[in-house]
Formats: structure tokens, sequence, C-alpha cells
């Protein structure tokens, strides 16, 4: 960025009165609280049993909530060139939080996967964070070498190394999911950004095998496999959560069996208000909830995109991957999620983003909205001028 640039920054977007992209607020808004309503009857049972209080897991999304809400509320006041400027030092702390999970004492293993660092009680899923500090770094990789990475394999090869190390990391652990997804989402801004097609589609078909190879060599991702290609082949072991996910979508039917009128949470489905939160959704509501759901995740998707649009056209490179990334990511996993409870992918622990019960994914996903409005308003201010305030 040149001196002329961050002059304007400082000068007029600091001292404008912030725009507000009502559009992504009511989208998050609606997506967050439709949330909030399948989450609470989705663990009614589990809360009851575990605490004698069926309102527990609508408490906690709700304080969780407000926390990611005060993280993007002091995002939107952070400067993206400020960002930008510490890309590398985010990335670092990212890929430590990535060591660090794996470290014994200071990594917390829950249900065999080691992924959690626990603070003052709280299981605060590392990769959740990491996974937004690396796509931060490739944003701000493809911003300031525009040039390399649009002419030269060597410009694409770079920062998917960066990629590869984190999701090395992230497989250790093992997660293979979320690895799959930033490695998903960081060729999404490497291409958006302007990578050259073919050396994207080289590198991507080389990503794909060597992904194939690993889940070769894993015993148990070879059994998820099995499941999920004829999961009623085992359908009390192996293929039980598949089974009774496609059950409780097949009940649903046009219209649902009405809210709250959910069978398969009552003890069938397993993780019914986290990764499955969907098939609750479409078992209640109907194939017109799940016409909704999938509407507004798109249309959040699209609105993303939409403001990576009006940043780049404002000469915002960086801002405009942000903003890309989010868009790309939101609609990759809300895809992935959604084709998991379908059983149209392999069984992935990924939350429905926004929606389902996700502690730090909650948290990073809101806080993650808060940047994403603050590219809006620098973007806006420069293309329209600065906001202007009546009194």
């Amino acid at each position: 960025m040149n001196t002329a640039t961050m002059g304007w920054s400082r000068s007029q977007v600091r001292g404008a009165a912030f725009r507000i992209d009502w559009v992504t607020v009511a989208l998050v808004l609606a997506i967050t609280l439709f949330g909030l309503v399948m989450v609470t009857s989705a663990s009614v049972s589990i809360a009851t049993r575990e605490s004698g209080d069926p309102f527990t897991y609508l408490e906690r999304q709700l304080l969780l909530l407000c926390v990611g809400g005060i993280g993007a509320l002091v995002l939107t006041r952070v400067s993206t060139d400020l960002l930008e400027r510490l890309a590398l030092p985010l990335l670092i702390l990212g890929l430590l939080l990535l060591v660090a999970v794996l470290v014994p004492g200071v990594g917390h293993v829950v249900n065999g996967s080691r992924r959690w660092i626990r603070v003052a009680g709280f299981n605060f899923q590392a990769s959740e964070l990491a996974r937004l500090l690396v796509l931060m770094f490739i944003a701000s990789y493809a911003a300031r070498r525009d040039a390399e990475l649009r002419t030269s394999f060597a410009g694409l090869a770079k920062p998917l190394g960066i990629l590869a190390l984190a999701a090395a990391l992230l497989l250790a652990e093992p997660d293979f999911g979320a690895a799959s997804v930033l490695f998903a989402t960081g060729f999404g801004v490497l291409f958006v950004a302007g990578a050259r097609l073919r050396y994207v589609l080289a590198m991507t078909l080389t990503a794909l095998s060597a992904f194939g190879v690993l889940v070769a060599l894993s015993g148990y991702r070879m059994r998820r496999l099995a499941a999920f290609l004829d999961p009623w082949a085992d359908p009390f072991n192996s293929g039980f959560q598949l089974t009774q996910s496609l059950i409780a979508i097949g009940r649903g039917e046009w219209f649902g069996v009405g809210l709250g009128e959910s069978v398969q949470k009552l003890f069938y489905l397993p993780e019914a208000h986290t990764d499955f939160l969907f098939a609750v959704l479409a078992e209640e509501l109907g194939l017109a909830g799940v016409v909704i759901t999938v509407g507004l995740f798109l249309a959040l998707a699209w609105r993303a995109l939409a403001i990576a649009r009006l940043a780049a056209d404002a000469g915002q490179k960086f801002q405009a991957c942000l903003a890309a990334g989010f868009g790309i990511w939101i609609g990759i996993q809300a895809f992935i999620n959604i084709g998991v409870n379908m059983g149209v992918l392999p069984t992935k622990g990924l939350t429905l983003p926004l929606m389902s019960y996700g502690r730090s994914s909650l948290i990073v996903t809101v806080a993650w909205v808060g940047i994403v409005l603050r590219v809006y308003h620098e973007a806006a201010t420069r293309t329209r001028g600065p906001a202007t305030v009546t009194t």
C-alpha cells in the first residue's frame, strides 16, 4: 500500500461516520436467531438429562453470541491497514496455536482428538482462530505479491506451502474436516486474487490426490468412507449416525413434523445440536425450512463476495481478499455440513456456521463478520465519500 493511500485512510476512514452494511447484519441476525431456535429445540432432551435445565444450551449459545458480538464490534474499529501490517505475526501466532494443541499438558483431548486448549475451565478450539489468521496472511500475500501470483507458478506455490503446513498440523490433531475447509478456502482466495486457472487446477488435483492418499492410509477414515457409501450395511454401528440423520430428514417431508416435535433428537441422533443440527431442522420444518436455510447461507456468501467486489473496485486488494475469504469459507463449510447430514459427503466434525452450538466456531465466525463490516465501511467510504451524521 503506497503513502498516498495510507494518508487517505488516516484522513478519511478514521474521521468518517461508520457505514453499516445492513444487508450483512440482517442476514447474520436471521441465521443466528434461526440457529438459537433450532439449538434450543435440538438440545432440550440432552440438556434436561445433563443439568435438569432444558434451556442450558440456549443460555450458553446466547453467551457465546454476546462474546462473538463484542469481538465483532471491536474489530469494526480496527483499521484493515493494521491487520495487513500484522499479517505475518498473526500467522506465526496461528501456527503456534496449532503446535501448542499437540503438546501434552497443553492440548486437551476430547473424543480422541487433541484440538482444544483449556483456558480458565473453557475448552477453546485453537484451529478455529488459527484458520482465520492463516487466511488473513494469504489475503495479505495476494495483495503484496499480486504480479507474482498472476504470472508465475512460484507465486502460487509459496502461499500453498503455508496452507500445507497448517493443514498438516490440523491433520495431526486429527481434524481432517478443518484441514479440507482451510485448503479449499485458501485455494478460493488465491484464485479470486488472480492466480492462473491452469496452476490452480494443477495444484487442486495434487491436493485432492494427497488427501485421497491420507484417507486410504488411515483406517478410521476408510471406515468413515465405507459407512458413508453404504450406511445401511451397518446401521447400528458405523452407519448409525448417518442413518438416523437420513431418517430425520425423510420424516420432515414438505413442511416438517412441527417445531419441537422431532423424534430423532430424543437420544437417537448423536450430536443433534451441533454437527447434525440441520437434520433436526429438516425433520421439524421440512423442505420449506431447508430451502430457507440454504437460501440464507447463499445470500450471506453472495453478500460477502459483493463486498469483496466493492473493495476491489476501490483499489483495496487485501480487504477484497478478506471479504472474499469469509464468503468462500461460509459457503464451503455450510455446504459440507449440509452434505454430511444428507449423506452426500463423508462424516466430518464440522458445525453449521452461525447456527450449530459450536463455542469456538461461533465466537470466531461472529468476530469475522466484524472484519467484513469493516471492509465494507472502508470501501464504501472510499468510493462514495464519508457518511454524514444527521442531528
